[in-house]
């Protein structure tokens, strides 16, 4: 079953979105926070090949911050983001420049600079490309728990290798994380006794549909919003 790919059908980034927090600067990375400032519990929103300036992601990062939660969405990316309109544009030299391990280090400072707030507990969410960045987090004791939102691709060694409350939320119509991979990295998660997992594959639904759907469709909102709260009641569920 085939379906669009982490480097399809981008996000308007013109879109008026009502904005609740600020860009910021922490830790040498250009950061949407929003939120109250003082929370011990914070999330990290790694987005996708797009960048942190979509519209649809930093509504849904004012969605989590209005629980109570510090929510920062990294520009991981240092404003390059994957840009299907210029003509001039080198795929493979952007894929080469921006891997998710790269991405995934680069987080680091930023977690600590959170810790040194007073934060004591820390989620993070990735989608498509931030998934495997997320995933790669997974691995280590820097963050508490995690979501990947039809993530990138992930190898079955990652998987195996993860050590917090893991949350993955497919698509139905996806090429990169079909249903069958989603259902075979959740067997391998339900095995593990030490941590809590959740695997769900959303009907209907293509890669992306969380951060890139239409938001004239009520369809595609009711679809991305049943993600967005599954993911909200996981953070919620696991960090105290």
């Amino acid at each position: 079953m085939s379906g669009p790919s982490c480097f399809e059908n981008p996000p308007s980034l013109t879109t008026p979105s009502n904005e609740t927090g600020t860009v910021q600067e922490l830790a040498g990375l250009k950061t949407y926070v929003t939120g109250p400032p003082h929370s011990k519990r914070a999330i990290l929103l790694i987005s996708d090949v797009f960048g942190f300036e979509a519209p649809l992601l930093r509504k849904l990062a004012d969605k989590v911050a209005a629980e109570g939660f510090l929510v920062v969405v990294p520009d991981l990316l240092y404003g390059d983001i994957f840009d299907l309109n210029n003509p001039q544009f080198d795929r493979d030299s952007w894929i080469k420049a921006h891997a998710p391990d790269k991405a995934s280090e680069d987080t680091k400072p930023l977690i600590a600079a959170l810790r040194s707030k007073g934060v004591t507990a820390i989620g993070a969410a990735g989608f498509c490309w931030g998934g495997v960045v997320v995933a790669k987090l997974a691995v280590s004791d820097d963050i508490q728990v995690a979501v990947l939102l039809h993530p990138g691709p992930i190898s079955v060694e990652e998987i195996n290798e993860v050590k917090v409350p893991i949350a993955i939320l497919g698509a139905e119509i996806d090429n990169i994380f079909p249903p069958e991979k989603l259902n075979q990295y959740g067997e391998i998660l339900s095995a593990k006794a030490q941590f809590e997992s959740f695997v769900k594959t959303y009907p209907g639904v293509s890669h992306g549909w969380t951060v890139r759907y239409n938001v004239e469709d009520e369809a595609a909102v009711k679809s991305a919003e049943e993600a967005h709260q599954d993911m909200l009641n996981w953070f919620t569920k696991h960090i105290k």
